[in-house]
């Protein structure tokens, strides 16, 4: 195991100075300054800084040369700073940035998590403390899409992937972790412990709200993130590293019923969320990027995507009010992070899928934008790897994994690294056969026939698609092609393949991101990840000790994937379709024998990568399983 190297100033383990007292008239009061002695209070001498934004999630003004601030209160209100680049706010000793004071009178309802104990009056000051940080311009920050355990079973699976990670790499160059939402999966009394293992990484973590980290008993959107922010802070706020600009928004309002004029709102239908940024949020965005230098780069996170392939059309999972965002930000240079979908998606800008208009009322996009996949993969189901972890594979077939992004300025690179991968792996390729297709219609055809999981038999499993890369001539002469799954693959991506070191076949994308709807069924399929997410064992095992109690694994709010029978996952779950898949026509000449087949990709940043596979040409395919016969004498 590597030395963990500490993140930065991992030792300024401090809070907000909140003076006791009573405000002065309907006025938040403080000082924002620099902490010499690092004991977070403001000690004579020390001085104020002058610039820096600070809020009350409405209005935005600038501390004046004393380090000053007075801003509006409202009865509830989150109070915050922008952290200004070189320089850092204490960290508790989670590693969480202290960067705001909650005012909430009354405090929350009576909410099943407790919410927010009320504040009563305004104190007197609220002070920030800062230390200089030199960062500089290049520094690097992690970005993990939904996290979302369930139980302390799946925050076990925290600690193995991301927990892990983090303790064994060098972290010294990375200045943010950024959670794109749904941190818990509805079960909000887990996040102590997610706090104490995503902590060893020593590095400052910055957390977005998403739908599976509300108060789901809370009457209104005024309080359903309440457990959040007493947790983990601000819904919505900006903080700086280098020429960066970090926006971190809420689009998630829940009830929307009543609110929003969809039929999954009607004050008639079970309370839902809804993707959208409300108005409050977006004046304070527009105050927000007054005093930010339009040379900057903007990222901004969110949960729900402000657009997305794999819910296109889907109202609910993308951003309703997104044009109004994109006319705040107008042409600044951003890159728009979400998560949510579990699917890892590159969205260029002009990119464009059929249901965007008709879902956000927008066309093509605006400005880059990546969905950053999931730490839970789909959503900790599935067979275990080698690890002990449930393998997960992702919507479009991407494996389970998080973002790198290192900055240089106002320029970035993405990465998108897995788990206990090395950073050189980007890519499986497999071949879709006729036997391939014929399988996966009929598998489709189970999975879009009954419930997950259920006791009816499945026409086929995995052990019936046999050998994957063992292709028959008639396999070729009737048309067979390899897929390739460049899971951070983008329109911008170039794929080839080469055969036995032959001149390499350049291979298409399967979606040109035109305006086109999704292409899915058997032809668009991934045949690599739909094998892996075909036949999960795990949901059937029991034991005499435990027997039903402890039959099967349970993930989301208790569904339990109990069966007698091996099955695939959810339908909706499949990889019927990729954003991010290359297809290249196999020839149909090819000789029998053995093969070896050379995938590369270059992406957007014009770093190419490789992988390799042997596979094999057979007359007919031959018997694949124990050959009893040869034996029967004996």
């Amino acid at each position: 195991m590597a030395t963990p190297v500490a993140a930065k100033d991992a030792s300024y383990v401090g809070a907000v100075e909140v003076v006791a007292g009573e405000a002065e008239g309907d006025f938040a009061r403080g000082v924002v300054f620099l902490d010499a002695n690092r004991n977070a209070r403001l000690d004579e001498g020390e001085q104020g800084i002058a610039g820096v934004q600070v809020s009350n999630g409405l209005e935005v003004v600038a501390t004046g040369d004393d380090g000053g601030y007075a801003l509006p209160i409202y009865d509830d209100m989150n109070l915050f700073i922008t952290k200004p680049a070189d320089h850092a706010v204490p960290v508790d000793a989670d590693q969480v940035p202290q960067f705001n004071y909650i005012h909430k009178v009354a405090g929350s309802p009576d909410l099943r998590f407790g919410g927010i104990e009320p504040t009563g009056s305004f104190p007197k000051a609220v002070n920030f403390p800062l230390i200089e940080d030199a960062v500089g311009e290049q520094f690097d920050c992690l970005v993990f899409g939904d996290a979302q355990p369930y139980s302390n079973a799946e925050i076990g699976y925290v600690r193995e992937t991301a927990g892990k990670m983090l303790a064994e790499r060098d972290n010294s160059g990375t200045e943010c972790l950024i959670f794109e939402g749904d941190v818990m999966g509805d079960d909000l009394s887990l996040y102590p412990r997610f706090k104490k293992i995503i902590s060893v990484g020593g590095t400052p973590q910055y957390y977005v709200a998403g739908n599976h980290d509300l108060d789901f008993d809370a009457e209104s959107d005024a309080h359903s993130f309440d457990t959040f922010r007493r947790e983990w802070g601000p819904e919505y706020y900006s903080f700086d590293i280098g020429r960066v600009h970090f926006v971190v928004l809420d689009n998630v309002r829940y009830p929307c019923n009543g609110v929003d004029d969809h039929p999954f709102c009607d004050l008639s239908a079970k309370p839902s969320y809804n993707g959208v940024i409300h108005e409050r949020q977006l004046q304070w965005l527009r105050n927000d990027l007054e005093n930010v230098p339009e040379d900057k780069l903007l990222v901004v996170s969110a949960h729900i995507p402000f657009v997305a392939f794999t819910d296109a059309e889907e109202q609910k999972h993308q951003t309703d009010n997104l044009q109004e965002l994109y006319d705040i930000i107008g042409d600044r240079p951003t890159l728009g992070l979400s998560g949510h979908t579990h699917t890892t998606e590159q969205i260029m800008p002009g990119e464009s899928f059929e249901g965007w208009e008709a879902a956000t009322g927008t066309g093509p996009a605006k400005f880059h934008q990546i969905v950053t996949g999931a730490l839970s993969g789909s959503w900790w189901a599935g067979d275990l790897n080698d690890d002990g972890v449930p393998r997960g594979v992702q919507r479009l077939g991407s494996p389970r994994g998080y973002y790198r992004i290192a900055f240089d300025g106002a320029e970035y690179v993405d990465t998108y690294l897995t788990f206990g991968g090395d950073e050189s792996e980007q890519m499986h390729a497999s071949f879709s056969t006729p036997r391939f297709r014929d399988w996966a219609t009929k598998l489709l055809a189970y999975a879009d026939s009954y419930p997950v999981p259920t006791d009816v038999l499945p026409p086929v499993t995995v052990n019936d698609l046999g050998d994957m890369n063992m292709l028959t001539l008639k396999d070729l002469s009737e048309g067979s092609w390899v897929a390739v799954n460049v899971w951070n693959g983008s329109k911008e991506s170039a794929v080839s393949v080469s055969i036995n070191g032959a001149a390499a076949i350049e291979a298409a994308r399967t979606q040109a991101g035109e305006g086109e709807a999704a292409l899915k069924g058997p032809e668009y399929a991934d045949p690599l990840a739909l094998a892996k997410q075909s036949t999960q064992g795990r949901s059937t095992f029991r034991s005499a000790n435990g027997g039903d109690e402890t039959a099967g694994y349970s993930t989301w709010r208790g569904y339990d994937w109990k069966t007698s029978v091996a099955g695939p996952l959810q339908s909706w779950m499949l990889t019927r379709r990729s954003s991010h898949l290359w297809r290249a026509d196999l020839p149909a000449e090819l000789p029998v024998g053995v093969h070896t087949l050379d995938v590369k990709t270059t992406d957007r940043y014009g770093r190419t990568f490789s992988h390799s596979l042997v596979f094999e040409v057979v007359e007919e395919l031959p018997q694949l399983r124990w050959n009893a016969e040869l034996f029967e004498e004996e």
